[in-house]
């Protein structure tokens, strides 16, 4: 594995096309709509829109997390940027941390200190996801959920783990279980926040279960058209929101609304700041296209689970009230060794950033437990 060192350093240039950008923005009517109905907010998003281009210092947000110590690891051609925290506290456990889409990996910002101090405290590995961020785009198909996973695995390898945990959302949840399924004998147990449908539905399913399943088909018809996109056209729209900055934050802020437990502003949940250095991410690597085809990958990929197969590692849960979908204990335990079940008192899909205490302390309880 070739790895060295890596610090973000955006051209001046680019900052300045994006403020040009913004600047010539060219703006849609909209019918008034104070819930979000039809799409995010034209106040809202004028309002964001106004503080990047006027409020918002990204010399400053990068200076912050070139505080950070980054890398970049080559596997097999395929560039892997990752943050290596190490932790201050004692006996430290390796954790491997996988963010999702649309975020990135300052989704693990304000966790990070949670979880390297005190007692337990873990060593963190904090990977962007291919084709996400700072990593190397695939320049081929074929870098599935179940593919990361095994390259995750490589990475903890090439890095001198013989023995950790791992925990993620979103994509991050499918990455983590695909982590314990391609090393299982390093991987002493994986936490997630959510559990992404590796799992079949079940012949006979128990009533939580047939309630589940009916609230995912609904989710699905009502809120599932972005997903349903990516996974067919992710090409196609690549083109608008790589070109127009205000079309990704509208893109990416209204899954920050939608999905997180912020009483229908995203803006009680994240600061200005936090929602557009993560999109800022987005636009200067213009990565959003290559991030989107994790969807189409999904869909050509062989499922990860065999019919009938378990996952034998150790698994524990935090189940926020937010979270898109929240399927039943039972219906988690025809797959997974569930040790670990929590309902958390609120908090939602970007669970490291909207309640990362609440989360430190479950992941610290989880993995107690099995050391």
């Amino acid at each position: 594995m070739n790895l060295r060192p890596f610090r973000i350093a955006v051209p001046d240039a680019d900052i300045a096309d994006l403020h040009a950008r913004l600047d010539r923005t060219r703006w849609p009517d909209e019918i008034n709509d104070a819930d979000w109905g039809w799409g995010t907010s034209l106040p809202w998003l004028r309002d964001l829109a106004q503080y990047w281009r006027h409020g918002f210092d990204w010399r400053a947000q990068e200076a912050r997390l070139n505080t950070l110590p980054q890398f970049i690891a080559t596997i097999d051609g395929q560039d892997i940027h990752f943050v290596h925290l190490r932790a201050t506290g004692p006996n430290p456990l390796p954790l491997l941390l996988t963010h999702g889409w649309p975020g990135s990996f300052i989704e693990f910002e304000a966790i990070a200190p949670l979880l390297t101090a005190g007692a337990p405290c873990f060593d963190l590995v904090i990977p962007s996801l291919p084709g996400y961020g700072f990593s190397g785009r695939p320049a081929a198909p074929g870098m599935s959920p179940h593919a990361i996973g095994a390259l995750w695995a490589r990475l903890m390898a090439g890095l001198g783990y013989t023995r950790y945990g791992a925990q993620g959302g979103d994509w991050g949840a499918a990455v983590t279980t695909s982590v314990a399924l391609a090393a299982p004998d390093a991987v002493i147990g994986i936490h997630q926040n959510m559990i992404i449908r590796m799992i079949p539905a079940p012949e006979s399913p128990s009533p939580a279960e047939r309630a589940y399943l009916a609230e995912i088909a609904h989710w699905a018809d009502a809120e599932g058209a972005y997903g349903h996109i990516q996974a067919t056209r992710p090409q196609t729209l690549g083109y608008a929101l790589t070109d127009s900055p205000v079309g990704l934050a509208g893109w990416i802020s209204e899954k920050f609304r939608v999905w997180s437990d912020c009483n229908g502003d995203p803006l009680n949940c994240f600061t200005r700041d936090q929602l557009l250095t993560n999109i800022a991410i987005y636009w200067f690597t213009a990565n959003i296209t290559s991030s989107l085809r994790l969807y189409k990958e999904r869909l050509r990929a062989s499922p990860a689970l065999a019919p009938g197969q378990r996952v034998a590692t150790p698994f524990g849960y935090a189940a926020f009230p937010k979270e898109i979908f929240r399927p039943p204990r039972e219906f988690a335990e025809r797959v997974y060794d569930v040790r670990r079940w929590t309902e958390m008192p609120r908090g939602g899909h970007f669970a490291a950033m909207e309640q990362p205490d609440l989360l430190a302390g479950e992941i610290k309880a989880f993995f107690q437990e099995l050391r």
